[in-house]
């Protein structure tokens, strides 16, 4: 998967002068457009491989989770089931499938493990009762999907609030500090959630309607410049160290953090569990979503309407979500302040590291 990294990185900054070229128009609004149906087979897919790590995990039998967990997704999509128009029923099931897919991974998974205590025969029987479950609500024309977007409404107004903003940034960085993944930790409810409110935002767009939401997943580009605790302007500042190691570190990590990669970083340094670059860790994302939250609140820098990949260096990622040039201002701005907070922290460890035997 690394090793493709550098071709995906280099065929999307490509992309950028063709934004620049056809930034409106029906050639955009069919490349925008093809992520809403994207979004659903993104939870066909994820039904399927969540189930399958899964029952790697708790030892369950992999062909029986699969195929019961594609089973139930299938009995639980949106009613009624129109297949005339495959992609706007696509479109209409990735409003909800995310939630649905890891649901009902969870579900299924959940069932099999109290059975197998009966033995093969008990696994079976778990999955199958869960499997009838979703049977009989098919045959009464009850929609679990439908149920779930009913019930995302509340949710994703929640969602789409100062308020979360700041707990789900602040959660992010407090685990990524005791060495716990942040954003996979909290992946199986704020990704489903904020894919949800971009794919709202898409869809807004395609409509030539106001965007609803200002917290999308793209939001975090601006949050985040390379990576968690927005550490892109760490790996620079110790390029100019005076300690070797930091410096050897730096060159090794300036490259994946440009791309948001920044795993050598927090390990290498480490920034995990370092107490001089804690403070700013959490607190520098606090500040640049503020900025990000408000200036978009304000429209100082348009809604984001389309979802690009992590890999994208931040300037350019935000251009290509928002169309909008004032996106770029507001990246360099944050990694502009980041690097100031970030400054007297930084060259307090370099000092804790010359002063090390």
């Amino acid at each position: 998967m690394r090793e493709s990294l550098p071709r995906s990185f280099f065929a999307l900054l490509a992309a950028i002068p063709v934004f620049m070229l056809f930034g409106s128009g029906s050639f955009l609004q069919r490349l925008v457009a093809a992520e809403l149906p994207g979004f659903g087979v993104m939870a066909a897919a994820l039904a399927a491989i969540l189930a399958y790590r899964l029952a790697l995990h708790l030892r369950l039998m992999r062909l029986l989770l699969v195929s019961a967990t594609c089973a139930a997704f299938l009995l639980a999509l949106p009613q009624p089931i129109d297949l005339s128009r495959p992609l706007a029923y696509l479109n209409l099931v990735g409003g909800t499938g995310l939630f649905l897919a890891i649901g009902l991974a969870l579900v299924i998974a959940g069932a099999a493990a109290v059975g197998r205590r009966l033995g093969q025969a008990g696994e079976i029987g778990g999955v199958a009762i869960v499997l009838a479950i979703f049977l009989a609500a098919f045959l009464l024309h009850y929609s679990p999907a439908n149920a779930a977007a009913a019930a995302l409404h509340p949710l994703g107004r929640l969602g789409d609030s100062y308020g979360a903003l700041m707990l789900v940034v602040t959660l992010e960085t407090l685990l990524w500090t005791v060495g716990v993944h942040g954003p996979a930790m909290l992946a199986a409810v704020v990704t489903p959630l904020y894919l949800a409110l971009q794919r709202q935002n898409t869809d807004a767009f395609l409509h030539h309607a106001p965007l609803p939401h200002i917290v999308v997943v793209s939001l975090f580009l601006f949050v985040f410049p390379g990576g968690a605790g927005a550490t892109l302007p760490v790996a620079f500042l110790l390029l100019f160290s005076r300690a070797p190691r930091l410096r050897l570190l730096a060159r090794a990590t300036v490259g994946p953090a440009l791309c948001n990669i920044n795993e050598p970083l927090l390990f290498g340094l480490p920034i995990v569990a370092n107490p001089f670059l804690v403070v700013p860790f959490v607190g520098v994302p606090l500040i640049t979503a503020t900025i990000a939250y408000f200036a978009t609140a304000n429209n100082f820098v348009s809604r984001a309407y389309t979802y690009m990949p992590g890999i994208v260096p931040a300037p350019a990622a935000a251009y290509l979500a928002t169309l909008d040039w004032r996106a770029v201002v507001l990246v360099l701005f944050n990694i502009a302040l980041a690097t100031v907070v970030y400054l007297p922290f930084v060259r307090a460890y370099e000092r804790h590291e010359a002063a090390l035997p």
